[in-house]
């Protein structure tokens, strides 16, 4: 017998616990088997339960999420956690610590019941997140989930699916030495990027884009964490930077980031057009536009994430001449976009998230500034 997602909710507004409730037992494949108000309840309800996906808030009375999230993760290991947060700075500082924690995704907490009965937002966007997160944590368990993703009673659009298993066919790299590196991550992004620029050593000088799903407040405190973690000089794009050898740009939310030439040099390009595959920024438009500029150049790396947002870009890479790779299903919180590009045979190695690093560093890049 197929099991349901079974889901806790940690929240200390007793009405944001009923509203979130009902949004997720609206669905058929998903079950809410605790609802607690703090940290240190929740601690002692997931020592006795077997949990699947975790909605933790951030801010609350005895114990707060950011305390809980490493004790809940010790006692169900297999379940993914959401973090539930307020786009404030100091929230989306606190939220961007818990994912280099473990924490697999986040989203944004509506402030009130006006806010959740607005629209379908935030609705849309919790169930699409647990069920995605509650089938990988069933597969992690070795498990039959209940949830067919976008077949189950509940309105739901699922814009983002984990990719259909498919035989990887790996094609040669490109021809040429990259003079960039592009990369695509969203659900899990966060912690495989700390991952990977701690293996980048400092002498590595590709510049680096990247294009995270996160939200305007979030990027900003990302691009500040991947300063911190690298080393390197990384900031959240405005429009205008130059491309410099040895810096790292974070694509904003809200706005998808271009490279364009401008005379001799290379810069970055922010627009408001319209989301491509449901997201905003997108990695399609910005590999698009890396192969514009750069050709057969362009080493692009996708890492973990909802949907299939970077293959087009990823097969215009290779169509261009360059060189693509992606992070493997076993070591992805969702294998949904790496797992796109690997089974589309655009992919010239499909690895795990420790040897990734070690990997594009051995490409030979080139010195001159």
């Amino acid at each position: 017998m197929e099991s349901k997602i079974r889901v806790m909710i940690v929240d200390d507004s007793a009405v944001i616990r009923g509203l979130t409730k009902r949004i997720l037992e609206s669905d058929e494949s998903i079950e809410v088997v605790s609802s607690v108000g703090n940290g240190e309840v929740a601690v002692r309800a997931a020592e006795q339960t077997e949990i699947d996906v975790i909605v933790l808030d951030i801010e609350m009375p005895v114990m707060d999420g950011i305390t809980a999230l490493p004790l809940l993760i010790k006692s169900n290991p297999k379940s993914r956690v959401i973090m539930s947060s307020t786009l404030t700075t100091r929230n989306a500082q606190i939220s961007v610590k818990a994912l280099s924690l473990g924490a697999a995704d986040y989203i944004p907490k509506p402030t009130s019941t006006s806010e959740i009965n607005s629209g379908d937002t935030f609705r849309d966007a919790l169930l699409e997140k647990v069920r995605v997160l509650g089938v990988a944590a069933h597969r992690a368990k070795g498990i039959s989930a209940a949830a067919k993703l976008g077949a189950s009673g509940a309105r739901s659009p699922v814009k983002s699916v984990p990719a259909q298993a498919g035989e990887i066919t790996l094609r040669a790299p490109g021809n040429f030495a990259p003079d960039i590196l592009a990369i695509g991550s969203s659900t899990g992004g966060p912690q495989a990027l700390f991952e990977v620029f701690k293996g980048i050593p400092p002498d590595w000088n590709l510049p680096i884009v990247i294009t995270q799903h996160m939200p305007a407040t979030f990027t900003k405190i990302l691009a500040e964490h991947i300063a911190s973690v690298s080393g390197r000089p990384c900031v959240e794009a405005s429009g205008g930077e130059v491309i410099t050898n040895g810096h790292v740009y974070v694509a904003p939310g809200e706005h998808h980031m271009l490279l364009e030439t401008d005379g001799p040099r290379v810069v970055t390009r922010l627009t408001q057009s319209p989301p491509e595959n449901f997201c905003r920024p997108a990695v399609d438009p910005m590999m698009r536009s890396v192969v514009k500029v750069y050709g057969p150049r362009v080493l692009a790396l996708i890492l973990t994430g909802m949907g299939k947002d970077g293959l087009n870009g990823c097969e215009a890479v290779v169509a261009g001449g360059g060189t693509v790779v992606a992070q493997d299903e076993e070591t992805s919180v969702v294998w949904g976009m790496p797992g796109a590009v690997a089974t589309h045979g655009v992919c010239s190695a499909v690895l795990p998230l420790q040897k990734i690093a070690a990997h594009i560093t051995n490409m030979k890049a080139r010195t001159a500034a």
